[in-house]
């Protein structure tokens, strides 16, 4: 029989030791890899609220707990689009609302009409609002599919009823999904007078973006400027939380998983150590008996990886159905995924036999065959 066949033999032998312990490195996967894609979905909802409109960069306030919680004044975004190497500078109020249990963040978007052009906002039906229309609406069109709503239509948010009288897109899906407003009307129905979430801003061509940035900070010692993903954490520190929270966790899950595993691996050594005696009797070495236990371990480690991502997938899925995670949780399973469930179990199967294996390979032949 071969090496491999041997560790095939051993697992199957002792098939609901084996699937137990696949459990439980499969339990450990699973709540890497649903905290893993749960964290970078929610990360994204995030960030796609600052990634609104075709701006090179947008500017909001510095270190605030919810992006949607910056406040930036009507005089900080004349300021800013008055900087040298900025050619446009657009004040965007961002809000959501509860607005059935389909869409229990419902995102409301306030751009003054003559300034969406340079917001990147293309009306694909019906017209624009206007400047003080109170109860004028657009939504973009994959709101409006959802919603079954057309131009001429009307749409309830909170008490007030709305007249739909444009369909738009901006290309971004979740400016797509969202409702917009007049500015000033959505500032009065929220009570932001004067104040926006954010600047959307472009650069003028033959400008250094870099030198831009650094001009609207030195000048607003208050705003951040935010060009790339890895920057969000500056104006939205919940960012920073979900980030730190899955690393401890992940931590958590790995840490219990070596120990439920080893726990296992501990008893199926002590009920093995006659085996181990008479493989060392007969001539193994040290390190293939320790080959041999570490060999078994990676095979559960691998059979508890694949339970482990069909898992993750389920708990994922499920929790999108969730009515306070609809709409915002859109679980993606990239390539990446699969690798850190691979190295997840790999190094719980590892860590685990670590111990159990170095007690089989400094096993004493005539003491082992003794044992009882």
């Amino acid at each position: 029989m071969t090496f491999i066949g041997l560790v095939v033999h051993n697992l199957t032998t002792r098939r609901f030791r084996t699937a137990l312990t696949a459990v439980a490195v499969a339990i450990s996967v699973t709540a890497v890899v649903t905290l893993d894609v749960v964290t970078r979905s929610l990360q994204s909802s995030a960030a796609a609220v600052l990634s609104l409109g075709h701006a090179d960069f947008i500017v909001a306030q510095t270190a605030v707990a919810d992006v949607l919680t910056s406040s930036v004044t009507q005089d900080q975004v004349s300021r800013i689009a008055a900087t040298t190497g900025v050619k446009s500078a657009v004040g965007v109020l961002v809000s959501a609302i509860h607005l059935n249990a389909t869409n229990p963040l419902f995102i409301q978007i306030g751009v003054d009409p003559r300034e969406l052009p340079a917001f990147g906002v293309h009306v694909v039906a019906g017209h624009a609002y206007s400047v003080h229309a109170s109860h004028q609406i657009m939504l973009g069109w994959e709101a409006a599919q959802n919603l079954h709503k057309h131009v001429g239509s009307t749409l309830k948010i909170g008490t007030i009823t709305y007249d739909v009288v444009g369909i738009y897109t901006i290309n971004q899906t979740f400016g797509d999904t969202a409702a917009m407003f007049p500015l000033v009307t959505l500032q009065a129905n929220t009570r932001k007078p004067g104040t926006v979430t954010l600047a959307a801003v472009k650069v003028a061509r033959g400008a250094s973006v870099q030198a831009v940035e650094n001009r609207i900070e030195r000048d607003n010692p208050d705003l951040a400027a935010v060009r790339l993903a890895t920057q969000f954490g500056r104006v939205d520190r919940n960012l920073e939380f979900l980030d730190a929270a899955q690393h401890g966790a992940e931590i958590i899950a790995l840490i219990i998983g070596v120990i439920v595993v080893m726990n296992t691996m501990l008893l199926s050594f002590v009920e093995r150590i006659r085996e181990f005696g008479v493989l060392r009797a007969v001539g193994w070495s040290r390190a293939r008996l320790l080959s041999l236990v570490m060999g078994e371990a990676l095979v559960i480690s691998l059979l508890g990886a694949a339970a482990g991502v069909g898992l993750s997938f389920a708990v994922t899925t499920a929790l999108e159905r969730f009515s306070s995670l609809r709409g915002v949780l859109a679980a993606q399973f990239s390539t990446s995924v699969f690798w850190t469930a691979l190295y997840t179990a790999i190094a719980i199967g590892v860590l685990a036999a670590l111990y159990p294996s170095a007690r089989a390979a400094v096993l004493r032949p005539g003491v082992a065959l003794r044992r009882e």
